[in-house]
């Protein structure tokens, strides 16, 4: 048997659809579309220095990983590497290869702190010591089945607040981008994010293929965005939160939830049978929002991290 480490083929559909299955497989609790891969490789900026790679073994593709530079942050030589292989697969080399070559491929760019989210496994945390990751924070992955959660009744907004969806901003994102910024800079992290170029959000962000701006929902006080929830769907009938947030002026009235209930109330009435999201294990009062609506744990992963010389 013949292992080889390559690029993902990002002009061959096949190739992409092989990688998105794997990942699938190895972690279903996210969506991977071929059309999100790809543009998560076209559609951010070059300082990333991003890349995809696949371990092959025979022609059949059993790994994968997405590799990148942190350039949203401000603390510079920061990378990142997310591995994951056929769970059906385990033990032939792919993991190690790819380590390998997206390690290669940081450092050439500069890179000396290294991180990598891994499942909370025995197998899996045994594999990022050894290759000399230490653990860091905690993370989780939730689930809820929409044709059986008994959504909270949906509510008419308070005086003064009024809710709206993305499409409503087209002409003008940059009340939401500025909301993401704020938000995204407080979310509970290892890495400091400044969300600071415009063009490149609307690139990554507000022109994701999965992004649907019917079903994300804004919570508007006096003409200004003041929370909002991003929906994202692989086109079929499951559901992912792409963020939820609110800006630090209307926190604690309750604007996260009254956006999150609309969108997915419009979810459900959309034929979406499932909703995924992801939440720091130190982000109380959203894994509390999260756990109101009816999510449930279904999975942990581990931050880990390798800093070099």
């Amino acid at each position: 048997m013949t292992l080889i480490v390559r690029d993902l083929r990002i002009e061959d559909r096949g190739d992409v659809e092989r990688f998105a299955h794997v990942r699938h497989l190895a972690l279903p609790y996210v969506l991977w579309t071929a059309e999100a891969i790809r543009h998560s490789l076209t559609g951010t900026a070059p300082a990333a220095r991003r890349r995809a790679l696949v371990a092959e073994e025979d022609g059949e593709v059993i790994g994968t990983s997405q590799v990148a530079l942190l350039h949203d942050s401000p603390e510079p030589g920061q990378g990142y590497l997310n591995v994951y292989v056929h769970p059906e697969r385990l033990g032939r080399g792919a993991g190690t290869g790819l380590v390998r070559a997206s390690e290669e491929h940081l450092i050439a760019h500069g890179a000396t702190k290294l991180f990598s989210w891994v499942l909370d496994t025995p197998a899996d945390r045994a594999f990022a010591e050894r290759h000399g990751y230490r653990s860091g924070r905690t993370a989780h992955f939730l689930r809820l089945d929409l044709t059986a959660a008994a959504l909270p009744p949906l509510q008419p907004p308070p005086p003064g607040v009024e809710l709206r969806t993305l499409a409503d901003f087209a002409n003008d994102p940059r009340p939401l981008f500025a909301l993401d910024a704020e938000t995204t800079s407080d979310e509970p992290s290892d890495v400091e994010t400044e969300l600071a170029d415009y063009e490149a959000w609307l690139r990554s962000t507000w022109e994701h293929p999965s992004l649907e701006r019917e079903l994300s929902t804004v919570a508007v006080v006096d003409g200004r965005p003041a929370a909002f929830t991003v929906a994202h769907t692989d086109g079929s009938t499951r559901y992912a939160s792409g963020m939820t947030g609110t800006a630090r002026a209307f926190r604690g009235r309750g604007l996260a939830k009254l956006a999150k209930n609309a969108s997915l109330h419009r979810a459900r009435a959309a034929g979406l049978t499932e909703a995924l999201t992801g939440n720091d294990s130190g982000n109380g009062p959203m894994l509390a929002v999260n756990q109101w609506f009816g999510y449930e744990i279904r999975a942990t992963e581990v931050r880990y991290v390798r800093e070099l010389g």
